[in-house]
């Protein structure tokens, strides 16, 4: 039983000025992310089209404690 140590692993790497550390890419790894043939990324909010309630979201103002 082989405990690992001979397999080259993946570092942590202190980010300055960020409170997240993150770790180097494994050798042979694609860090793009995957999006299946045929389809575009999907945007978070469309920008030429509104809901029903989105003007007044737009225009509340969240309590403050």
């Amino acid at each position: 039983m082989t405990d690992g140590r001979d397999e080259p692993r993946q570092r942590v790497v202190r980010v300055s000025g960020s409170r997240r550390a993150r770790l180097t890419p494994v050798e042979g790894s694609d860090p793009a992310p995957e999006v299946p043939e045929g389809q575009a990324p999907r945007r978070s909010a469309p920008g030429d089209r509104k809901g029903p309630n989105d003007d007044q979201l737009l225009r509340d103002v969240p309590p403050h404690y």
